[in-house]
């Protein structure tokens, strides 16, 4: 008689081979901590300089978290939180502002046009301000990213600028902004955006943090990370060997361990107020470490080769009165800290 239990199909356990560290690896940490030490000096008033670490104090770095830095502040303030805007105008509003992702250039459009919305936008308009600037010899892009011009073939002769003035016009008219609230999840999002003529897995990703910043939108911000350029080179340098870890995986893996990784190395880091750094902060924490290593770790080598840092630290003075999306409800913490700036 033919046994009628079924076999039960035994599970396998693969087990993941695990990273191995290099000596840059506790430098991230290091780094972590040192760099959120001066951006609260720096708000709390304190007289420079903001770090006893000379390489933060003599060259930029990017904040441990992405939201405090001054075109990210900007952007939340002025941008996105002037007043409620609807769903059309605010989608609109930070795309705008991000592809040139230069404060100057927003503020140059405010002043021929008045308060910015997709009433007020008038491709022709617009592209005559921008080449007017051009002209005069000053930027209208930011140097923080690369922002690339439409295909040769169908854009020929089309300033890059005027190319984005007429993608952003394409968009409006295809009901874009509906189609992203549409999307369940950032990586959904993403996907979306990166549909986008010209638009690269980089800006797709950094324009979707962006837009999740606005109460229009409330993707999950640890589900899904894509690490760009300068956060690869950074992983290199952190780790001698992946394993069989992706550099998504490392991202994830140092988002949830961070805790561990602070209490390890007895490092007091103090988060923004309650708020834990986040796939989008690691992911540029190794961006950064990847510069600050190219002076404390000389001879750890990345991808890219590069050897110095270019920018030197020149403080703005306006960067000061720090103020996070509301849904984060982090901004009734900050008056305490703020208190200094009254000094």
């Amino acid at each position: 008689m033919a046994n009628s239990k079924k076999q039960k199909t035994p599970l396998i356990f693969v087990k993941r081979s695990k990273p191995i560290v290099s000596e840059v690896f506790d430098t991230y940490w290091k780094f972590a901590v040192k760099r959120q030490e001066a951006f609260f000096s720096r708000i709390e008033g304190r007289d420079k300089p903001w770090s006893e670490d000379a390489i933060i104090s003599q060259y930029k770095f990017t904040n441990a978290f992405r939201a405090s830095d001054r075109v990210s502040q900007y952007l939340i303030k002025n941008v996105i939180y002037s007043k409620k805007w609807s769903l059309k105008d605010t989608v609109f509003r930070i795309l705008l502002f991000k592809i040139f992702n230069k404060i100057d250039t927003w503020q140059l459009l405010e002043e021929n046009f008045g308060e910015i919305s997709t009433k007020t936008f008038n491709l022709n308009e617009f592209d005559a301000v921008l080449e007017k600037q051009i002209a005069s010899k000053k930027s209208i892009y930011s140097a923080a990213y690369i922002m690339p011009s439409g295909p040769k073939k169908k854009y020929l002769g089309v300033r890059k600028h005027k190319f984005h003035l007429t993608l952003l016009s394409d968009l409006l008219k295809d009901d874009f902004h509906q189609l992203l609230k549409d999307q369940s999840s950032m990586e959904a999002g993403f996907d979306l955006l990166l549909s986008i003529e010209s638009f690269g897995r980089f800006l797709a990703y950094q324009f979707i943090i962006d837009l999740n910043y606005s109460d229009w939108f409330n993707f999950s911000e640890n589900d899904f990370v894509v690490p760009g350029p300068g956060a690869l080179d950074g992983i290199r340098k952190c780790f001698t060997d992946l394993g069989d870890y992706t550099p998504v995986d490392i991202i994830k893996m140092m988002t949830d361990d961070q805790e561990y990784h602070f209490d390890r190395l007895s490092y007091d880091f103090k988060n923004l107020w309650g708020r834990s750094l986040h796939l989008i902060d690691c992911q540029n924490l190794f961006c950064e470490v990847d510069k600050y290593s190219r002076i404390a770790h000389p001879d750890v080598q990345g991808i890219s080769g590069r050897t110095r840092i270019k920018q030197k630290f020149n403080p703005t003075p306006s960067y000061l009165n720090v103020w996070y999306p509301p849904k984060w409800r982090i901004n009734e913490n900050i008056v305490i800290s703020q208190e200094y700036q009254s000094m």
